[in-house]
């Protein structure tokens, strides 16, 4: 059996490793604005910054060099070891000729922030600002940190009206405010903040690591402001102390149309995002995976998320103002400690969530704190919103839903899947708590075509594995909408058997597993 086990996790090792960091398997986009040129220019800690760059034989000194130097069409390589500088791009490439800075093949150039001073003006380590047709690919940037109130220390900022901007295969790592203040303690990983009248947008995100970050009040990977046309796809979040991802709107960033827009969140990996302990909030745990607050036409789809307090948040924090028109499908969501997936005002004096869609993701014993969450936790002022074909296995909690406010209008709630071990199934509605599925529908008028009380015989839910296997009730139980998509979380057809099945998952009869503990000790 042992030799058995091995053989079985090499070949899995040997399957999935260029998957790895990505999250589940999925397929690459195929809109890649920049590609792999032979390099143009070369930076390298044994060179000068009156050299010409333009061989291994006499290459740039730094990477601002560099990054004031360089010319549309060039791919600045920049060689192995540490740099100890902040970087501000301040050229741009065109449609045909962009600019790639990279890591020279083969090496790993670390930008690394140890004592630098945090400015008290927004700065990152790297700072993109209003410029256009650029790639930073491949380097791994570290601590970069303060105590001083007030300054936010960020690893890769883009500001002002920059566009057709790639960050990829970066990891980031130890970007931190140290201060205790519970206000002003703020740092990011990645952020995107349109500061400007007209819009950043093409925005690629795409396979980076961030992990250990100490975010105050922030987030590790954020869209904020007048931002457009944006992907955050494949890459791995972990180990930070608030929000993983999020877009935001409202909040005062930009002139006008001054929320995250038009956007994909999709095939990433977010996992251990705890505020405990974070001076911002104490012993409160309030960190989403993922998070659209005040954001518009957005995606989400295809991540697997857990060990966060929150799962998927899509939300308002801003009176008078919704998240509108936001599609959260085919997600895992589990082991949350609070909530699966939460939506609307956290209380009366928030906003909205209107015209939104929680179609087609398991959620799989989130709630573990039997705290004040559930798998699906309806918070203030809901509006038009779809949630259907939800497959939701509750924990020892046993809350399936809770929904406080009476606030609440042109809802859908139906063709779900609920199922829990525990001998205490909850519901509540409008304040209302019932201990029956039959007087929880009954009351609430929901689930008319739902599924309680089948156990969904999913492939190895305690290793994160929520694929369905061939008796699962929730194959071809589900209900035909244009809001599931054209496929599952694996990138597979959605229909198939001639029905949709419940949850993130479409059986088809084989499934390629990669256990959780091994993807996520894969670098």
């Amino acid at each position: 059996m042992h030799s058995i086990r091995t053989l079985y996790t090499l070949l899995v090792l040997l399957l999935f490793l260029p998957f790895a960091r990505g999250g589940p398997l999925n397929p690459r986009p195929h809109h890649t604005l920049i590609g792999l040129n032979e390099c143009t220019r070369y930076v390298a800690l044994d060179g000068e910054d009156t050299n010409d760059g333009s061989s291994p034989m006499s290459p740039w000194r730094t990477l601002q060099k560099a990054a004031t130097s360089a010319r549309p069409g060039d791919v600045v390589c920049v060689r192995g070891g540490v740099y100890n500088e902040q970087v501000t791009l301040r050229v741009s490439g065109t449609a045909n000729a962009p600019i790639t800075f990279r890591n020279y093949p083969g090496e790993s150039p670390v930008l690394d922030g140890i004592g630098l001073p945090v400015p008290d003006t927004d700065t990152g380590l790297v700072h993109i600002e209003d410029s256009a047709y650029i790639s930073v690919q491949g380097f791994e940037i570290r601590n970069y940190t303060t105590s001083v109130r007030y300054r936010v220390p960020v690893a890769i900022l883009i500001t002002g009206s920059a566009h057709h901007i790639e960050v990829r295969d970066n990891v980031i790592h130890h970007i931190e405010h140290r201060g205790h203040w519970a206000e002003g303690t703020d740092a990011h990983g990645i952020a995107v903040y349109g500061t400007s009248a007209i819009p950043i947008h093409d925005i690629l995100i795409q396979d980076n690591e961030l992990h250990h970050l100490r975010l105050g009040s922030s987030e590790a990977l954020v869209i904020n402001g007048n931002v457009k046309q944006w992907e955050i796809t494949h890459n791995v979040i972990h180990d930070v102390d608030n929000i993983g991802i999020d877009a935001i709107g409202f909040e005062g960033t930009a002139p006008t149309d001054d929320w995250a827009r038009e956007g994909r969140i999709a095939y990433n990996h977010v996992y251990n995002v705890d505020t405990y302990g974070n001076p911002a909030y104490g012993t409160d745990r309030a960190a989403a995976c993922i998070y659209v607050d005040g954001g518009q036409d957005i995606i989400v789809e295809n991540n697997w998320v857990h060990h966060c307090n929150l799962g998927l948040e899509i939300a308002s924090e801003h009176p008078a103002h919704a998240t509108r028109n936001v599609i959260v499908r085919n997600n895992f969501i589990y082991q949350n400690s609070e909530v699966g997936v939460a939506m609307g005002g956290y209380d009366t004096h928030r906003g909205a969530t209107e015209n939104c869609a929680v179609v087609n993701n398991t959620l799989y014993h989130n709630n573990t704190s039997d705290d004040w969450g559930a798998e699906l936790y309806l918070q203030y002022d809901i509006r038009n919103t779809v949630i259907e074909n939800n497959l939701i296995y509750a924990g020892e909690a046993g809350w399936f839903i809770r929904s406080w406010s009476p606030v609440m209008q042109d809802n859908e709630v139906d063709y779900n899947l609920y199922y829990t071990d525990s001998p205490s199934p909850r519901w509540e509605w409008q304040g209302h708590t019932y201990e029956t599925f039959a007087a929880y529908r009954a009351a609430s008028g929901n689930d008319s075509h739902s599924l309680h009380g089948h156990p969904p015989l999913l492939l190895r839910p305690e290793e994160g594995d929520l694929h369905l296997t061939s008796r699962s009730p929730a194959v071809n139980a589900g209900h035909l909408l244009p809001q599931s998509g054209s496929h599952d979380i694996d990138g597979e057809p959605r229909v198939q058997g001639g029905r949709v099945d419940i949850g993130a998952d479409e059986y088809h009869g084989v499934h390629i597993y990669m256990p959780t503990l091994l993807y996520r000790t894969l670098p």
